[in-house]
């Protein structure tokens, strides 16, 4: 019996979880505050307790009920806001400017010189003559701007315009037709299967994605009998 209730209080637990992660918002999926951190675990070993506790797990679900209420009046008060804001989630500084380092505000943000370059290397940047100005967000991640002369080309910069991109649309999904997609790209089946045949292909079977490019109404076929790969380069 105490096993059936295990098995009961943990499927409710993760229930609870869900309802709860819906309510606070898909922020705890990303990159988290300190306060989102703090709830985020808070209320994971809350709902660990409930799914094993056999005497009142009520009171554990009411728990956990108090911190998504919590966190969720406090995103709803950050929101509107700045100054409670900034006390919740801190404010970004400025670690690096014009070839300067800010001493005082890696202190602030408990980060050190190893790190910080770290995330430059991660960036992309291992020279800092490359960067005008590094800045520490408030999630903990670090944001680069670069020096003018090392950013990547843009169009504009050459008087180009080019044609703005849309979303493929997947029609084949592991030899499957998704026709609601199929028909959204304006196409039809017959159009398709013409489209197969052009590219030596005899039926939607063969291929593992088949994707739409709505600008040019071209489709992008990958097919699924393919010799798997050696990945023993990246070992």
């Amino acid at each position: 019996m105490d096993i059936l209730k295990v098995v009961l209080t943990s499927a409710a637990s993760v229930v609870a979880l869900f309802l709860l992660t819906k309510l606070m918002g898909n922020k705890q999926l990303s990159q988290l505050s300190m306060f989102d951190y703090i709830i985020g675990i808070s209320i994971g070993s809350i709902a660990a307790e409930f799914a094993t506790e056999l005497e009142n797990p009520e009171h554990s679900l009411i728990a956990m009920i108090i911190y998504a209420g919590i966190a969720f009046c406090v995103s709803i008060v950050t929101g509107k806001s700045p100054r409670a804001r900034k006390i919740v989630n801190g404010k970004p500084l400025i670690l690096f400017d014009k070839g300067k380092l800010y001493r005082e505000n890696f202190r602030k943000a408990r980060i050190d010189l190893s790190d910080f370059l770290t995330h430059c290397r991660n960036l992309g940047y291992f020279d800092l003559s490359q960067v005008q100005t590094a800045v520490f967000e408030y999630n903990g991640s670090i944001s680069v701007l670069p020096v003018e002369e090392n950013r990547p080309i843009q169009p504009t910069d050459v008087n180009i315009k080019p044609v703005q991109q849309e979303l493929l649309v997947n029609v084949i999904l592991d030899g499957h037709i998704n026709e609601p997609n199929l028909k959204h790209t304006g196409n039809d089946k017959m159009w398709l299967d013409k489209e197969l045949r052009n590219q030596g292909y005899h039926n939607a079977r063969e291929i593992f994605l088949g994707a739409v490019n709505t600008v040019d109404n071209t489709l992008q076929l990958y097919p699924r009998d393919v010799p798997n790969k050696n990945c023993d380069v990246f070992e």
